[in-house]
């Protein structure tokens, strides 16, 4: 069991991944000497160097810090890497980052939210309206909240916030108070092998909540009979046969207003500022969060209206209402079950506008587990450029490209070009809503493209 309070140094192996710098930020809150090890820098790992966290992206076991109390790994990481072999082969405390999330929050009140698509959204929204509406937690998200800036912050109430990843089984090693679960579609068949081993996993998450404890689930999942809870609450974006949905929705300028009924309470005329008939089910979600723990729907409903949403979840780059032709939507969305929602989001916001997505698929294996449902989702937009996949952690798959998609699809206009060619595309096309979707590195492309979008405007 790893003993928390006796740690004066930590040690982070992978420590700009954004489950791994929120950790790091919470020890360094803390007054622990925090350092790491990443492989490239980032704007988030600027912003650890910012705040005092000492980090190196080279393999060099002369930078290590060798008085570590505990050293922390992502799975990410290959097993060959020289500085976890170090570590592993000389004794040191050695930890998955899901074993430390776990000890963090042994003993506090824990809501924590699962999904293979939406919980980033969904917890950010969670810790939002207890920061916002002053009941206060612990923040431990797997995006950049934009309000804050920030994808941690800390708070007296012993209460945390925590996204339950499902990769690697990490999410297993928590005990919520509170869980929500929004969706097991098939995901990481590298890890699990079969849909319905994935399944089989959130049924064992839902069976991981305390005693007394609650379920909070989109209404429909497969297995839902199976999921595991003292009290069980339902919600969804469409369905009145759920517990807890909305009602009398309505777009506006790129948002949504929105009544909420939960049981027999209502919360009317709420409004979320972010685009994605998803993100209103999102929301949804974590209200009914927030009317579990009796927070005031005044406070809710201000809290609602202030949120900014999180970094690449359908993040307007260049939003509606900023005057000019072009909008441009930044999304994380890597899996067909995000792609559908995102363009059919867009599209519902959107109507009379030809749409065009670039989408960089992320991973060999789920690239060649999925490309089927990738071409579907892709095919609601007008136009889709395909960008080379990105690897992450994986070697090359025989066979496995992004041609594999675009051979699939039968309804858009399909391109394929390079990293180094994509601004040098949309220049010659002066797309008038852009989408740009992926987990790789895309997002370094986003601020390059809005540039030549607004250009043309001016």
């Amino acid at each position: 069991m790893i003993e928390l309070n006796n740690i004066q140094s930590i040690y982070f192996i992978g420590i700009g991944g954004i489950g791994m710098s929120n950790l790091a930020r919470y020890f360094a809150g803390r007054g622990v000497q925090v350092s790491g090890y990443d492989k490239t820098a980032t704007d988030l790992t600027r912003q650890l160097e910012a705040e005092g966290i000492a980090i190196h992206y080279e393999e060099n076991l002369a930078l290590i810090a060798r008085n570590a109390g505990l050293v922390v790994y992502t799975p990410a990481v290959p097993a060959s890497h020289t500085e976890l072999l170090f570590y592993q082969q000389n004794n040191y405390p050695v930890v998955k980052r899901s074993d430390l999330l776990g000890a963090i929050t042994r003993e506090s009140f824990n809501i924590c939210v699962a999904g293979t698509h939406g919980k980033t959204t969904t917890t950010t929204m969670v810790a939002h309206i207890l920061r916002h509406s002053g009941y206060g937690c612990n923040a431990f998200l797997g995006g950049i909240a934009a309000n804050y800036n920030s994808n941690f912050w800390s708070s007296d109430n012993d209460v945390c916030v925590a996204e339950a990843d499902e990769y690697d089984r990490s999410f297993l090693k928590l005990s919520p108070d509170i869980a929500i679960i929004s969706s097991m579609d098939p995901d990481h068949l590298d890890i699990y092998g079969t849909p319905e081993a994935v399944e089989e996993a959130f049924v064992a998450f839902s069976a991981k909540i305390k005693p007394g404890g609650m379920l909070i689930h989109k209404y429909g999942l497969p297995r839902q009979a199976q999921l595991k809870a003292g009290r069980v609450l339902t919600y969804s974006s469409s369905s009145e046969q759920a517990d807890v949905y909305p009602r009398n929705i309505q777009m506006k300028n790129g948002s949504y207003q929105f009544d909420l009924v939960n049981r027999q309470q209502e919360i009317k005329a709420l409004q979320l500022n972010m685009g994605g008939l998803h993100n209103v089910e999102n929301a949804v979600a974590a209200i009914a969060v927030a009317m579990e723990l009796q927070i005031d729907p005044e406070k809710i409903r201000a809290a609602i209206g202030a949120f900014k949403g999180v970094k690449r979840r359908f993040e307007y780059v260049i939003g509606p209402g900023e005057g000019g032709h072009c909008i441009l939507i930044d999304d994380y969305a890597h899996h067909p079950a995000e792609l559908t929602a995102l363009l059919s989001g867009t599209k519902g916001l959107f109507p009379d506008r030809r749409c065009t997505v670039v989408f960089q698929p992320h991973l060999y294996s789920r690239t060649n587990d999925l490309a089927e449902g990738f071409a579907l989702a892709l095919d609601l937009a007008d136009e889709v450029v395909l960008l080379p996949i990105y690897p992450a952690r994986e070697l090359p798959m025989a066979g496995v490209s992004s041609e594999m998609i675009a051979g699939r699809m039968k309804k858009a206009k399909v391109t394929l070009t390079t990293m180094e060619e994509l601004t040098h595309w949309v220049a010659a096309n002066q797309p008038v809503l852009l989408v740009m979707a992926g987990a790789g590195d895309i997002d370094t492309l986003v601020q390059s493209v809005k540039a030549i979008l607004q250009q043309r405007d001016n």
